[in-house]
Order: C-alpha cells, then structure tokens, then sequence
C-alpha cells in the first residue's frame, strides 16, 4: 500500500483530503485476505497520516490473556519492543480504561504516557512513544498501535479525527478477520469431532475386513511345516499371504489416515470405489442389525478431482444417519451411482443413498444441514449430534458440489450428491 506524505492543506481543503485519505484506507484493509498483509497496510496507513517514524502494531491473543507484536515500521531493531504484553500490564489496564488516541503533548494523555518513562510500568523499555492509538470494536481492544511522532510535538491537530476515523476501520476490519479465523478453528475441531464419532463404525469394518486375510494367513502357518516340500503349495499360497497382508496394510494406512485431521488434498479418485469402500466399512454392523446394503455402481462412472478422507467422511456420515434412520427394524439401505449431465454440457456423477427409516417431518427437512440441528433420540444406536449433515453439507460446497434430501415420514429418505468430475 502507498500512501502520499500528509500535505500541508489550508482548511477549506483539510476535509476533503482527509475523507480520500480514509476512502483509500478503507479500501486498502479490505482487500487482502490475510491477517499479516491487514496488519502491514493498517500499520502504514496510521504511520503516514500521524507523521510518525517509527511504529508497532499488537493485536489481541485473547487465548493467551496477552497482546502479540504483529508488526514494526521503523529502525526498531535498536530499541526494545516486547514480543507480547500481558494483559494484566498496567499500561493496558490503563489503555484499556480510556479507550482513546492519546498523545504525549494532550494533557489528558499525561498520565498514561507518563508510563513510558517509569522503567517499572513501561512495558516496551526505551521505545520513546508519542503516540497511542487503541483499535477499538464492540467495546473490545482487539489491538493498539505505538508511535514515535516525527514531530516535536507529536500528532497533527488538524488529523486527530481522521485517526480516529481510520483506527475504529482498522478495528473493525482486524475483528472481522479474527472472528473469521475462530470460525475456520471452530470448523476444524467440527470435523475433527464427526471423524471420532465415524471411527467406531471404521473400526467395526476393519475388524471385519481383516478377517479373511488373518485366516488365509493363519491357514498358511499351520500347513507349510507339514507340506514345505511342497514347491506348487508354497509357491500358490505365498502369492495368496502377501497379497493379503497388503490389503491388511492398505486398510491400516486407511485407518491412520482418516483417524488424523489432514489438509484438503485433492487427488484423482474413482469415486465408486470410495462408495464400496464405505458401504464395506459398515457392512459388520448393518449384518448385526438387520440391514440389507445393495450397491448399484455405475461402471464407467468419470473419476473426479476429490479429497478421498472428507470424501469418505461424508459418506460414512450418510451410511451411519441412514442406519438410525432405519433403527430397530430390519430395513435397505439402497447406495446407486450414475453420470448426469448438466444444463451446459459437463458430466458430474450423481451419488443416490436411499433407506428405509422412518423418515424426516417436512418442517424439519429445511434445518438438517444446521449445525446441532438433529432428529434423533438418546435410545438411538447412535446418539445424534447434530453436526454430521452440516459438516457434509460443507465438504460437498467446498468440493463445487451440491446435497439436497427428499424424505416422506414413514416412509424413508434420500439423499443426493452431485459432484464435478475431472471434464466439469
């Protein structure tokens, strides 16, 4: 961001600068994405218009009680600025209470500035502060800027208000930037949630994937002692192990994967398989419960650009809704693949998940994707907890997707995923 150096205006003009000045500000803070790049622009922005040299910016860290050093303008290296300040720091305390610009030559501000001088209270040692101004939002100080004025007697008069002005947008926009970075961690420790939740099911199919392996292999062990002479036994048999003690492999490395957070990675997927691979997964317990699975897979289904283990979440979370949908009672789940094509000519694949439960009452059907939003009771196989349709509902928006529900109580449900394949 450039800013032109503060212009020496006669007042007839003082307004209208002043107001170009804020329009290029604000428009300057809200266009990055970035907290760091936010930080630089506001930092400089303030800088030009109070004529200072030197400048640093802490931004609240209100999980830690403290404020962090974000970022510095200036030749700082030679004075000491702390890398974060407590908030139980009587200099914040004090910020804290006044809750305005203050400057070294305003008598109000005496007080306050007068920390700078008591090696007891200054937090920031030999930094020789003019300048304070808090970023104030919602009655919260989500961050405070200290300068060192070039001017003998610090800050302009004349550009008081538009500091002002500039520092409640700076506020503003770094609060909207924090309170968007609470909800990506919010979202994260969501789905960290959900994948627990799913890992009993995953654990449930392993056990039962692994069970004809273990055996051929088991099988194995007690005959080559009586039958090592046996070159056409040996030689058959050993290529049967180790192709299952390779699947055994792959499903553990399947396990690790999706029992561990990973970072969207989009990577090219046959999406059927990752359908037969779930269905196998709660095969165990669909058995146990009654539950018929039926697969109708299309066979030249276009592969498509997918994050397999949110995939696979989402997935597994419709299987799972799909079985306390159909709770005590024996039922079918129906899992159906085909090839759509779109108004504008490009294939997606079409994934149908059809059960037999109960049903959703028609005023529910428009809140099942809000979070906690659940139909289901403590006496269910699994208690709801409301996240598993909005954590889908986001997977499925992030991969260019959509899910839409049709459902009659009494009835059943079905659920329908569409998602871009590698021509969409």
């Amino acid at each position: 961001m450039t800013l032109s150096r503060s212009p020496q205006l006669t007042a007839p003009h003082t307004d209208l600068w002043s107001l170009r000045q804020l329009t290029q500000f604000v428009q300057d803070i809200a266009t990055p994405t970035t907290l760091s790049v936010v930080v630089q622009r506001i930092l400089a922005g303030l800088l030009d218009v109070s004529q200072s040299s030197h400048g640093a910016l802490y931004l609240l860290d209100h999980d830690h009680d403290r404020y962090r050093h974000m970022h510095s303008h200036g030749q700082l290296d030679t004075v000491s600025t702390p890398s974060v300040i407590a908030l139980s720091d009587p200099f914040i305390q004090n910020l804290l209470q006044v809750h305005q610009t203050l400057l070294a030559s305003n008598p109000d501000s005496a007080s306050l500035m007068a920390t700078f001088d008591n090696d007891t209270t200054n937090p920031f040692g030999t930094f020789p502060a003019t300048l304070v101004i808090p970023l104030v939002t919602r009655e919260r100080m989500v961050a405070f800027v200290v300068f060192r004025s070039r001017a003998e007697t610090g800050c302009n008069p004349h550009n008081k208000d538009l500091l002002i002005a500039m520092a409640q947008s700076a506020a503003n926009a770094l609060d909207a930037l924090l309170m968007y970075e609470h909800l990506r961690q919010s979202q994260t420790l969501m789905r960290r949630t959900d994948r627990l939740r799913s890992l009993e099911i995953i654990a449930g199919g392993f056990a039962h994937e692994i069970r004809n392996p273990l055996t051929s292999i088991k099988t194995f062990i007690q005959l080559a002692p009586e039958r090592k002479d046996d070159s056409r036994f040996i030689e058959e048999f050993s290529h049967i192990v180790l192709d299952d003690v390779n699947r055994i492999e792959r499903l553990v490395q399947e396990l690790h994967d999706y029992a561990r957070y990973m970072e969207p990675k989009l990577t090219d997927e046959d999406l059927n398989e990752i359908v037969s691979s779930c269905a196998y997964f709660i095969q165990a317990q669909a058995d146990r419960r009654g539950i018929k699975i039926e697969k109708e897979l299309a066979s030249e289904l276009p592969r498509g650009m997918l994050d397999r283990q949110q995939i696979k979440q989402v997935m597994l979370n419709l299987l799972l809704n799909a079985m306390d949908a159909i709770g005590e009672n024996s039922g079918t789940i129906r899992v159906r693949t085909h090839q759509v094509r779109k108004a504008n000519g490009q294939e997606w694949a079409h994934i149908e998940i059809k059960d037999t439960g109960h049903g959703i009452p028609s005023e529910h059907l428009d809140h099942i994707f809000d979070p906690f939003f659940t139909t289901k009771h403590a006496s269910a196989f699994n208690e709801g907890t409301g996240l598993g349709l909005t954590i889908a509902h986001q997977i499925i928006q992030e991969h260019r997707g959509t899910i839409q529900v049709q459902s009659t109580e009494g009835v059943g449900t079905t659920l329908h995923i569409q998602l871009p394949t590698q021509g969409s």
